[in-house]
């Protein structure tokens, strides 16, 4: 099954990446150039470092804040808050909605002229804050990383959710009496023992954002406006291979080595990243 799904599509990719290729014309062979290509030739450089540099945005937010929320909700959760079990009914309830669903639906919701957030924002006195949130390059990026946030936020909270819960609880009645207060019990106890929890986010978020594409192609398009404001690895690959309004004809061979960069990328940080966090793992 592994080498169905994943070395057979991999060795092919690279062995498209290799030939100068559009899918219908003869194949040329021409070694590594279409990877030369992507790291020095106009405009492929250009959209690729572009496209990167919108994946460590998505990265980095999604860490700061989906994360960092889906922790505080999971430690709350796990105090047995009144109504808890409700909480993350409600928590994961987005999660089991279609990207592409969420994307369509938010794109109606932030329509500038009869979208409901800004009808919202106008009703209730604060007509400065309403915007173009897809139609302004500034805020494109952030409103799309807003929406995935908003959909996907119930995951990280059942997993910190579970890890906590996986602790015996022995040790938190001993840090009780020990004097502690809930930020030394979480910081000295129990973050700690769920590093494993932290691990497995930290490795998915990075895949996850590596391979963004549904979100931003349902609501932005594949050439991911406004200008490339939202362009990523997974749209510029997309359109680069199998053809776009912006780039014309398909480019199998450089779309193929950008997907062949993809999973050398993903691949090597999501091993890094779990090697290292796994050794500030805490044994039960």
């Amino acid at each position: 099954m592994v080498g169905i799904f994943i070395i057979a599509p991999l060795f092919l990719s690279f062995y498209n990446s290799l030939y100068n290729w559009d899918g219908i014309k003869r194949r040329d062979f021409i070694g590594l150039r279409n990877f030369a290509s992507i790291f020095s030739q106009y405009p492929y450089k250009d959209r690729f470092f572009n496209a990167i540099k919108h994946n460590i945005i998505w990265f980095i937010a999604t860490m700061l804040f989906q994360n960092s929320i889906g922790l505080f909700f999971g430690y709350l959760l796990s105090r047995r808050i009144k109504g808890s079990e409700i909480y993350k009914r409600i928590f994961f309830i987005p999660v089991t909605f279609s990207l592409v669903a969420v994307g369509f639906l938010w794109a109606l919701y932030l329509n500038p002229i009869w979208g409901i957030v800004n009808k919202t924002l106008k009703q209730i006195g604060l007509s400065g804050l309403a915007h173009t949130w897809l139609g302004d390059a500034r805020l494109a990026t952030p409103t799309i990383i807003a929406v995935n946030i908003w959909r996907w936020l119930g995951f990280p909270t059942l997993i910190f959710y579970a890890g906590i819960n996986n602790i015996p609880e022995e040790y938190i009645e001993a840090a009780y009496l020990d004097g502690s207060n809930e930020w030394s019990l979480f910081w000295k106890i129990i973050f700690p023992l769920i590093i494993p929890s932290v691990t497995i986010i930290t490795v998915l978020t990075f895949i996850g954002s590596l391979n963004v594409f549904e979100q931003i192609y349902v609501m932005e398009g594949l050439d991911g406006g406004p200008f490339y404001s939202t362009d990523t690895l997974g749209t510029l690959f997309y359109r680069t291979a199998f053809g776009s309004v912006d780039t014309g004809l398909p480019e199998i061979g450089i779309g193929s080595a950008i997907g062949v960069v993809i999973y050398v990328l993903t691949f090597t940080a999501s091993a890094t990243s779990a090697l290292l966090l796994r050794r500030k793992e805490v044994e039960l």
